[in-house]
């Protein structure tokens, strides 16, 4: 307080307490200056110490009229003697000395423009909750038909450094053409050369690179067909060294997966990997191809069963499974337990997470004051949401069970009113207790 004074006057003289103000400062309690005489002998100790209790008491409630915001302010009078109103001169701030400069005012009043422009506070209700629904359910469920047919369709294609293995039926020499004994089929095999040509006995070089199995077999027996009756041909890879897929990140064995006669869809390269390790990212999960990512969430393909992005994968395909990273929400404010909840490979309502965080505090928290902050995406010019939720009535929490969280979402409680002047109160009471101290000393 400005112009509290204590004087201390010689022995028998009164003691004053000034709690008095300008018109500016002036208490609303109205108080006037307390004057106690010192006691002249032990007999008036009693009396002495009670007044002295009473200057404390009537000290404690002058602090708590002042302490109230604006309590001690008369507009009427101060408009009078500036010829303005207070909030005009001041931009609404109860104490303008505390705010520094002109230029610090005005610079931190633009800051607090900006930001009110750049936030949507907006309450939690149906409709809010039914657009999140919406806007989940963006990933088709089904596999689409264009997938299905070339899941269907697919047919591998030999490449350079893969490796054959060429049966033609009644005609061992033909099919073993080393002469060895050996049964093992990789002896017998032929390895596709880096212009993408085999050699066969009586035919000479054959172009497979590019090329089915089916369609090599036909490129063998026509021509060979000038030696042999009939020949009986089959075709087979043996070897899938021209084709992989790269699979990285928070899988059990990262590295690249080849690519062979059956099709290798996301799911199927996951599970080649040995699967998620504990601290994969399951909604995050990056495709790259020819230069372009593609995000694919394997939560919703697991979970929801939605598996249209489940991709079939091919040559130079590179799957990465990040780790949690900022998948996370941050629970705050009045909370029996602040917390970091991970959202790697589940998904939570707001509820769930005040849950887990142990509930509101019961003493300390306001019930209408439950925000959820959440970033905005670049397209937007606003640089967050701040969902709101009411939970004075108990019903409001099933709304929060259907209000999902996303990764990074910000969950904050705030204090209630009584909660903050308390924690005002519990400021002022060791000045209080340094001034009884100090009297007690002064009697000794």
């Amino acid at each position: 307080m400005r112009n509290k004074k204590i004087h201390e006057q010689t022995d028998n003289s009164p003691v004053k307490f000034n709690m008095g103000h300008d018109n500016m400062g002036q208490c609303s309690n109205g108080i006037a200056p307390l004057e106690l005489s010192r006691p002249e002998s032990a007999q008036g100790s009693m009396a002495s110490k009670a007044a002295k209790f009473g200057v404390l008491t009537t000290l404690l409630f002058s602090l708590t009229a002042c302490l109230v915001p604006g309590s001690n302010i008369d507009p009427d009078i101060y408009e009078a003697d500036s010829g303005s109103n207070w909030f005009e001169v001041n931009r609404g701030t109860w104490f303008p000395s505390l705010r520094g400069d002109d230029a610090d005012m005005e610079e931190e009043a633009l800051d607090e423009e900006t930001l009110r422009e750049s936030i949507d506070i907006v309450p939690i209700t149906s409709s809010v909750i039914a657009n999140q629904s919406q806007s989940q359910s963006v990933i088709p469920a089904a596999m689409p038909q264009s997938l299905q047919d070339e899941i269907a369709n697919y047919e591998y294609h030999v490449g350079k450094g893969d490796m054959l293995h060429i049966t033609v039926y009644d005609h061992p020499e033909l099919t073993n053409p080393s002469g060895s004994n050996n049964n093992n089929i990789q002896n017998s095999g032929i390895i596709v050369e880096a212009d993408g040509t085999i050699f066969y006995p009586y035919i000479g070089k054959v172009q497979v690179a590019g090329r089915t199995t089916n369609e090599i077999r036909e490129a063998i027996a026509n021509p060979l067909a000038e030696f042999i009756a009939t020949p009986q041909v089959n075709v087979r890879v043996i070897g899938f060294n021209a084709e992989r897929a790269y699979v990285t990140g928070q899988v059990s064995n990262p590295g690249p997966q080849p690519i062979n006669d059956i099709p290798m869809t996301v799911l199927d390269a996951i599970s080649r990997a040995g699967g998620l390790a504990d601290g994969a990212n399951w909604h995050e999960v990056l495709l790259s191809r020819n230069g372009e990512e593609t995000r694919l969430s394997v939560y919703e393909m697991l979970n929801n069963g939605r598996l249209g992005q489940n991709m079939l994968l091919q040559h130079g395909d590179v799957l990465h499974v990040p780790d949690l990273g900022q998948q996370k929400v941050f629970v705050l404010g009045e909370l029996n337990r602040v917390n970091t909840l991970p959202m790697g490979n589940i998904r939570m309502s707001l509820t769930e997470a005040l849950t887990r965080s142990g509930g509101l505090n019961q003493v300390t928290s306001n019930a209408e004051g439950i925000f959820v902050i959440r970033q905005t995406e670049e397209p937007s010019d606003k640089l967050a949401t701040v969902y709101q939720l009411n939970v004075r009535n108990a019903v409001a929490f099933a709304v929060g069970t259907q209000f999902m969280l996303e990764p990074s979402d910000i969950v904050y409680v705030t204090t209630a009113p009584v909660t903050r002047w308390n924690r005002v109160i519990s400021q002022i009471i060791p000045s209080l207790n340094a001034l009884i101290t100090a009297d007690r000393v002064n009697q000794l």
